[in-house]
């Protein structure tokens, strides 16, 4: 750390403390997968259903993040790390706050996530694999990047010209060919809830 840098959380209200405030427990949840996975989408209905059993959340995704605060960056191996080691400080942050972050980002690497879950720290960092299979991610394709990949017209897109490696031990891996979501977020909330909860409360 440069010696002219003076941090002052020693000053201020601790983690715990505003965890006590907000009534549970500050994590990241952290969704990788390829791009149409749907992992903004189940974070979206992640973060209304955690909201309707009284948590306080945050979402990060990639659209939001590098339309702002990484909207410098880009797709080169060496932007994409540093695109992942900015969202990892901000949801320190935040954490520090006491807020669950849900973040949704390809970060397609191990050594990405490895690096984001460090920076986070290993208790603190809930890695969530949608297992979509890229057939079906080309079908939904929202956005056509696929096919703009598949024609050279985006360099370095995950799955055609650039690797994804499938996380080794995620905390949950998720089969987003379930057309009925809400089954599927009901699961993922089930297995979220005892990580997130600070008083022992019934799931609704």
């Amino acid at each position: 750390m440069d010696k002219n840098i003076y941090t002052t959380f020693d000053k201020i209200k601790d983690r715990t403390a505003k965890e006590i405030y907000l009534k549970q427990k500050a994590k990241v949840i952290w969704f990788t997968g390829l791009s149409g996975s749907g992992k903004t989408t189940l974070a979206s209905m992640l973060e209304k259903r955690l909201f309707e059993l009284n948590y306080f959340c945050q979402i990060l995704d990639g659209d939001n993040v590098r339309s702002g605060i990484n909207k410098n960056l880009k797709f080169t191996e060496e932007d994409r790390m540093e695109n992942i080691r900015r969202i990892a400080e901000v949801s320190k942050l935040f954490m520090n706050c006491g807020i669950i972050l849900i973040c949704a980002f390809i970060s397609p690497t191990r050594e990405m996530r490895e690096m984001a879950k460090e920076i986070i720290g290993e208790d603190d960092f809930l890695e969530i694999f949608v297992d979509t299979p890229i057939e079906i991610c080309e079908q939904r394709d929202p956005k056509g990047l696929y096919k703009k990949a598949r024609s050279g017209e985006i360099k370095n897109f995950t799955g055609i010209s650039s690797p994804f490696e499938v996380p080794n031990k995620p905390f949950l891996v998720v089969d987003n060919t379930n057309p009925n979501m809400e089954d599927t977020v009901r699961n993922m909330t089930k297995k979220i809830i005892p990580e997130v909860r600070f008083d022992p409360t019934p799931i609704l």
